[in-house]
């Protein structure tokens, strides 16, 4: 079943338009991944599935309702969480206090109390940094620890905007195996935007490439990684 179609979007800033007719579906329960180099507006496009982007035309559908026009924040209420760019994170805010954010749509507290404790089994470097402030961490704990915290919403839609970006090879690798592991034990639908190919491609279901706005290539993500222009231009094959 799609929990979330697109089709014929167009969008941009201003005057710019960075969109241009980009469809794409994502099944529930899939991990499915948009690769394109820096520019080709994958950030965009994630701001414009979260309500962040203001003029679009097209539709974006999410469980049969319309983002389109719809407030960032009762889109947020309807289970969709981002991870953005840069972490996101509260930096004068705790660990733990972060992750109590991340849940402030929820209302039932013993659930919220587990899922934390999962989080902290999931994470065990945030359970041994639960009291320290968040912009005492480093980079990779601070993604995280943002992926973490949109967990704590109980995403219907996780959405992740360059989980690998500014990160040491070696610490992008233990995020990717983590969030595989995650996306395993939760279930968790997920849309993860990526320059780094090799990494999005080992743990999506499904892949698109965007390139200058437009969606250029599709398939599962074998189909992909086996495509000889990926390959060239994303794997360095």
């Amino acid at each position: 079943m799609s929990v979330l179609e697109v089709r014929n979007l167009t969008g941009g800033y201003g005057l710019v338009q960075v969109l241009h007719g980009v469809d794409l579906t994502v099944e529930e329960g899939q991990v499915v991944a948009v690769l394109g180099a820096n520019g080709a507006g994958k950030t965009t496009l994630l701001r414009a599935i979260s309500g962040a982007l203001g003029r679009l035309k097209g539709s974006i559908t999410f469980e049969g309702h319309e983002l389109v026009g719809m407030p960032a924040e009762k889109i947020a209420r309807l289970g969709v969480c981002q991870v953005p760019e840069g972490r996101g994170t509260f930096v004068e805010l705790s660990v733990s206090e972060n992750l109590d954010i991340g849940a402030w749509r929820r209302k039932d507290g013993a659930a919220i109390r587990r899922d934390k404790a999962r989080m902290f089994e999931m994470f065990p470097i945030l359970a041994e940094r639960r009291t320290q402030r968040a912009g005492e961490l480093s980079g990779g704990e601070q993604q995280m620890l943002g992926v973490a915290r949109a967990l704590m919403g109980d995403p219907k839609l996780l959405l992740l905007d360059e989980p690998s970006l500014g990160l040491a090879p070696i610490i992008v690798r233990q995020l990717y195996t983590t969030l595989g592991e995650i996306v395993a034990q939760l279930g968790v639908t997920t849309m993860v935007v990526e320059q780094n190919a090799k990494l999005a491609l080992g743990v999506a279901d499904r892949a698109y490439l965007l390139e200058v706005g437009e969606i250029v290539l599709e398939g599962s993500a074998a189909e992909l990684q086996a495509d000889e222009s990926i390959q060239r231009a994303y794997l360095g094959v």
